[in-house]
């Protein structure tokens, strides 16, 4: 497989805005209805953990990592969003995002990555375990998504390093 990661970047943003709107319109990644502009989503993720999947010069995934507070207690925690375009889902894709992104935030200084998964994700779900991640509680009915209250598992993977 040709797949290499890069860092993610404007230019990138077409495609990483279809694949991310791909994975809205499975119901089961995200609250969020509609994939931003470039500004909006630019502003709320980190600049130094954000990496796009390329295989055979087709951009077919992304992930990055975004703040959960502005608080400065809060400055080594991030949020994880790893998403798969359609064609390329079940070939390592996701698992080799997830994990640049778990080095990376180790190396810029993030004590503990955390996951906001939709029970009925189980791919996402088992991905996470896979490569660390703990199921550590259930936000039960934390938010609406088209008039149904979902809940949300929280996962957690703390760096060794911290």
């Amino acid at each position: 497989m040709g797949l290499t990661i890069q860092n993610l970047e404007k230019i990138h943003w077409p495609a990483v805005s279809r694949i991310y709107q791909e994975g809205i319109d499975t119901g089961i990644a995200t609250f969020q209805q509609v994939s931003p502009a470039w500004d909006e989503w630019d502003k709320g993720h980190e600049k130094n953990c954000r990496f796009v999947a390329v295989l055979n010069d087709e951009l077919v995934g992304w992930a990055a990592l975004s703040p959960v507070s502005q608080r400065c207690v809060y400055a080594g925690v991030c949020e994880v969003s790893v998403y798969v375009a359609n064609e390329a889902r079940g070939q390592g894709v996701g698992k080799l995002l997830l994990q640049k992104l778990i080095d990376e935030s180790e190396e810029n200084g993030i004590w503990t990555l955390q996951a906001g998964i939709f029970p009925e994700n189980t791919g996402s779900l088992f991905l996470h375990k896979k490569l660390g991640f703990r199921e550590i509680g259930v936000r039960e009915k934390i938010g609406q998504m088209n008039g149904v209250w979902r809940d949300v598992l929280l996962l957690e993977k703390r760096s060794l390093k911290f």
